[in-house]
């Protein structure tokens, strides 16, 4: 095997292939590390998002599913990394309720048998563990650190298992093991089945002339909506604090989807009113109507905030469907990615 980790920090990412994965995996590159990256099928796997940001040559990928415990532990001892990060499972709420067993069994179960390596391997490694602010349910007041978990969802169900996972090895075992409670956070990286990523590119086809409606479900629901690339920042660091701990991430300010459609829409040009339609079929059985954070203990303690809110991200997203690339992001000048063809395939 090519040893790319002498003398250099060596992180270990279980769900590469993602979103986070590729910026996470571009920010601890440019610092110096040694990348690693887990999916499901590293053979039959495209990589695109890796692809997207230059750097699908630099990581080293390998097949695995952390719900096998054998396969995880295995890549653990092989390649003896400093820092893990867990990114994987099932991430969209829309389809954990389509999906529930797969849901809670990627994300918690697989959660747990990456705990137990680390608890066997009694090696000092840090891991950060991806958790989401969909676990809060509704909320009244900002949430933080200590708010109690309450998940309309699948997916919900299944990160707050994972935190008090996390949080429960750390207790028990004295593992160094962080927790990031993240709000919504958004590129084009995103695939297509999230609602960013839908407005943005149904907006930018009917700027173009296609002649479309965008239609979504319910507009009235409020998010803390942020800039991925910041996010993965946050991530990294979380495992520099010399005690390990968990933070919300976010940016701390809520507006309402339809808030963020009418704003990518004019970004375009274009008045929502005139483009959207509502199809309660798109509504969930359950929604998390309100989400508000408190990410003052991340600015406190991790020197980090978020500097791209709604309007700004808005922004960054119409320009990255325009150019085609993923940047800009906060650890490099100028935009990032490899240059993709046009919607006319130029």
């Amino acid at each position: 095997m090519l040893n790319l980790s002498a003398g250099r920090p060596t992180a270990l990412i279980f769900g590469i292939s993602g979103q986070d994965g590729a910026y996470l995996s571009h920010l601890l590159l440019s610092k110096g590390y040694a990348v690693h990256g887990v999916a499901r099928d590293a053979d039959g796997s495209s990589f695109e998002r890796l692809e997207r940001v230059g750097i699908r040559d630099r990581v080293m990928l390998y097949s695995g599913d952390l719900r096998d415990f054998r396969s995880s532990i295995s890549l653990i001892t092989k390649i003896e990394p400093t820092e893990i990060y867990n990114l994987s499972g099932q991430s969209s709420v829309a389809r954990s309720f389509e999906l529930p067993v797969e849901t809670f069994e990627s994300v918690s179960v697989g959660t747990i048998n990456l705990l137990e390596c680390l608890r066997m391997v009694s090696a000092p490694i840090r891991m950060f563990q991806a958790v989401s602010s969909e676990c809060f349910g509704n909320t009244d007041t900002p949430a933080c650190e200590t708010t109690a978990l309450l998940p309309r969802s699948p997916y919900a169900m299944a990160k707050a298992a994972a935190f008090w996972s996390a949080s429960t090895y750390r207790e028990a075992y004295g593992l160094h093991i962080c927790s990031g409670i993240l709000s919504n956070h958004e590129s084009p990286l995103r695939p297509a089945r999230f609602v960013t990523r839908k407005v943005v590119h149904g907006a930018g086809r009917i700027a173009a002339g296609h002649k479309e409606r965008l239609v979504l479900g319910n507009l009235e629901t409020h998010r803390d909506w942020g800039w991925a690339p910041e996010y993965v920042d946050a991530m990294w660091r979380t495992l520099q604090q010399p005690a390990p701990s968990d933070f919300v991430i976010a940016t701390g300010e809520t507006r309402s989807l339809r808030d963020l459609v009418a704003a990518v829409f004019a970004e375009f040009g274009l008045n929502m009113d005139d483009h959207v339609d509502i199809d309660d079929a798109l509504m969930r059985p359950s929604e998390v109507d309100r989400t508000l954070l408190n990410p003052s203990r991340a600015k406190k303690e991790l020197d980090w905030s978020a500097t791209s809110r709604m309007s700004e991200l808005c922004k960054l997203l119409v320009d990255c469907e325009r150019t085609g690339l993923v940047g800009p992001v906060p650890w490099a000048s100028g935009q990032i990615g490899v240059q993709q063809k046009d919607r006319q395939g130029r």
